[in-house]
């Protein structure tokens, strides 16, 4: 049942975030929608920033997720890296995505880089840049170093396209230069 509540919590979190955005977002609203309480909200997450926090990380780790398997349909793991990254770059073209994972997550909930939805991400590209070094195909530059500003670079890439006056004219100009700064990595 409390499972059941959380999750009923999350998705009236998520809908009204994404219609009205964390600021204009009534908890009152949100928690009749649920069919729940405001305690429900405070006990399963201290309060509306913690929710929010569970709302983004749902979001931001089915990005990475969907931004894998993009990855995972190229053979070559360069290819499929950049693949990854120009993936979670163009999701910034969804409203949801914009409004609560690339707007209001990080003016509410602070440096993104330290969700712990971006954890894995993280782990994922730096063995993929390991694995690229040790085949010689990458400078020999330290692995968590290159991993951390190639998933930085794809996010603020991605807030980059959010933030934009145009979001669909800006995401090839963003992908492009996303993919010629990491091309910087490869050995000559």
């Amino acid at each position: 049942m409390m499972e059941e509540n959380r999750l009923k919590l999350i998705e009236a979190g998520r809908k009204a975030f994404a219609a009205h955005g964390y600021a204009a977002a009534s908890m009152d609203e949100l928690t009749a929608s649920a069919g729940l309480t405001r305690g429900a909200l405070y006990h399963n997450f201290g309060d509306k920033k913690g929710l929010l926090a569970a709302v983004v990380h749902q979001i931001d780790s089915a990005m990475a997720q969907k931004a894998r398997q993009v990855g995972a349909l190229e053979t070559d793991p360069w290819k499929a890296l950049l693949a990854e990254g120009a993936a979670y770059i163009e999701m910034a073209l969804d409203a949801e995505v914009q409004r609560i994972v690339l707007l209001d997550g990080p003016a509410v909930l602070g440096d993104p880089s330290q969700w712990p939805s971006q954890d894995s991400c993280l782990q994922s590209t730096k063995g993929t840049v390991e694995r690229l070094i040790a085949e010689g195909r990458l400078k020999k530059v330290d692995p968590d170093a290159a991993a951390r500003l190639l998933n930085g670079a794809a996010l603020n890439a991605a807030l980059l396209v959010a933030a934009s006056d145009d979001p669909v004219k800006s995401l090839p100009r963003v992908v492009e230069a996303f993919n010629a700064m990491a091309g910087g990595l490869l050995v000559s």
